[in-house]
Parts: C-alpha cells; structure tokens; sequence
C-alpha cells in the first residue's frame, strides 16, 4: 500500500472525536494527515467540543481536547493531497463561509479525490455544491442543507452506527459511526490492513 497524504480540514469547536480518532487511524494505517484551519499556522490549536446523546432533542456538548493545526491553510495547494477529510461539530458552519475552503472542497470533488464527511462536515460539501446526485449521510439537522444542494439524504440507523459511500464519497452522520465511516473510507483510499 502507498501511503497517501490526507487534508483535514478544522476549526474551532470542531467535534473532538471527529476530528482526532480519524487523523489517529489515518496515521496508524501509515498515511500522512495535514490538519488545517483559516487563521491558524501550523502548532496552534483549535478548541474542540464533545457532542453526546443524552436523551434530549439533539445533542449536549462539553468542551473537548486542543487539537493541533499541522499545515498551513494559506499555503496550502490540494493538489498536492489524495483524500480529504470534514470532521463535523459546529465548525463547518463557519468554515463553510471561507471561499479557500469551498474551492478546496470542490477541487476533491471535481478531480475524484476521496472525500470522508461526518456529522456537520455535510454543510461544507453543501456549500460547495458538491452534493448534486450524490447519496450523504449526516447528522439529522443537516438533512434539509444535504436535500437543497440536490442530494440524496440517506437516513441514519437508532444507534447512528452506519455510513454510507457513494463513488469516491463516504459520509456518516455522528462519532458513533467511526468504525463503519473508517473502514469505508479506507476502501475508497485502497489501504488495507493485515494482523
């Protein structure tokens, strides 16, 4: 297997599980991931925060780790990547708003690149434009973003245990679904891993 090299793009209050447990299986399974974020260099930290289901309407959320910006976002070239990577919690709702990080997403998109989006991540692929006849999966509340950009919603199982690929795209709609949205998305990537 070939190591790949992995753009992930954070934020502030991005969720705490969505973003570290990939960048560590990515990086077990021998791949390189470049965590970035607008107005961060490389060594800064984001904030993160931990979503949970309690039993209420939607989720809870407690603050989570720091978790570390690895590149920088205004250097940057995707061409020089092979798969992206949105985690979701609220930092797609204001990283969606950055035009860099719109063209970086569509650039993923448009050259066939994998793409992996769990939970919110699906409002930067909306707002890219990159949804249009494509299957996602995402958080409930992201149903009706993931509609209007021309997508077709996949609904989530009780446990929010599933994802869902569809061509080079693997969604999932929470941190529940790690083991199924990481096992898809290494398929895509073409890793495989031995005992």
């Amino acid at each position: 297997m070939a190591s790949k090299k992995i753009l992930m793009l954070v934020g502030d209050f991005v969720e705490d599980y969505e973003a570290m447990v990939p960048f560590q299986i990515l990086t077990m399974a021998g791949h390189q991931v470049d965590a970035i974020c607008p107005g961060k260099r490389p060594g800064q930290k984001v904030k993160t925060a931990i979503h949970d289901f309690e039993g209420d309407q939607t989720y809870s959320e407690k603050p989570g780790h720091l978790f570390q910006v690895t590149a920088d976002f205004e250097s940057v070239n995707p061409a020089d990547y092979d798969a992206l990577v949105i985690p979701g919690g609220r930092a797609p709702e204001y990283l969606r708003l950055y035009p860099k990080v719109l063209d970086i997403t569509r650039h993923f998109a448009e050259a066939n690149k994998p793409i992996a989006a769990i939970c919110h991540g699906a409002q930067i692929l909306a707002a890219a434009g990159v949804l249009k006849g494509k299957k996602c999966s995402a958080y409930p509340a992201v149903k009706t973003e993931v509609e209007l950009a021309g997508g077709e919603w996949v609904p989530n199982n009780d446990t929010f245990t599933n994802a869902v690929t569809d061509g080079n795209l693997v969604t999932a709609p929470a941190w529940p679904a790690h083991p199924e949205w990481m096992r898809q998305f290494l398929a895509v990537l073409g890793t495989k891993i031995e005992p």
